[in-house]
């Protein structure tokens, strides 16, 4: 058994027909809108007259303007006679020549150039630390293996520098990063 789901009827479906329909029944104005309209027509008009009605405004009469008495105008020389051109007189350019400025800096004022060091690595054995000394020198770079005894054994570590500021130690930092050699630090030489 097959069914035409397309073309099949609704089973409680009403024949449609134009006729029998009525038109939809027209809402009353409520009293309060018609109550609002007039009286805020006849508010309107009341102010319209109240204008027509009331004093018109007198106008202010401006205060009288008093005329200053000007001096006579010298006349004019005439155009062929210009004044002589006007010499500039600057002192300042043989000052700044001359002048010697002595500045007096206490020694507790006058900035240290601090120096940096970067680590790159901590190694129990002497090989691994000269592994990656090598590696370093491939970049470039020259590095130190320094050995030194602490609480904990007997340690190798892989030093740069001094550096003469953070971000000269820094710039050396990301090239070893883009050589693929992470995990160095920056510290203050010592």
């Amino acid at each position: 058994m097959s069914r035409d789901y397309a073309n099949r009827k609704p089973r409680n479906a009403k024949p449609r027909s134009s006729r029998g329909k009525k038109a939809p029944a027209k809402k009353p104005v409520p009293f309060g809108i018609i109550l609002f309209t007039v009286s805020f027509a006849a508010g309107f008009i009341y102010f319209l007259y109240w204008l027509a009605t009331s004093d018109a405004p007198t106008p202010v009469e401006p205060a009288p303007v008093v005329k200053e008495q000007t001096k006579p105008k010298p006349k004019p020389k005439a155009q062929d006679e210009l004044p002589p051109k006007p010499q500039q007189k600057w002192t300042y350019q043989e000052e700044l020549e001359n002048k010697q400025i002595e500045v007096d800096i206490p020694e507790s004022e006058m900035v240290q150039v601090k120096l940096y060091q970067m680590q790159c690595g901590s190694f129990r054995k002497e090989s691994q630390a000269e592994q990656l000394k090598a590696r370093i020198a491939f970049q470039g770079m020259e590095a130190q293996v320094k050995r030194t005894e602490g609480t904990t054994g007997l340690w190798y570590k892989v030093v740069l520098g001094p550096f003469e500021g953070k971000r000269k130690a820094e710039s050396q930092r990301h090239i070893l990063q883009r050589g693929g050699i992470n995990g160095c630090k920056i510290w203050l030489w010592q």
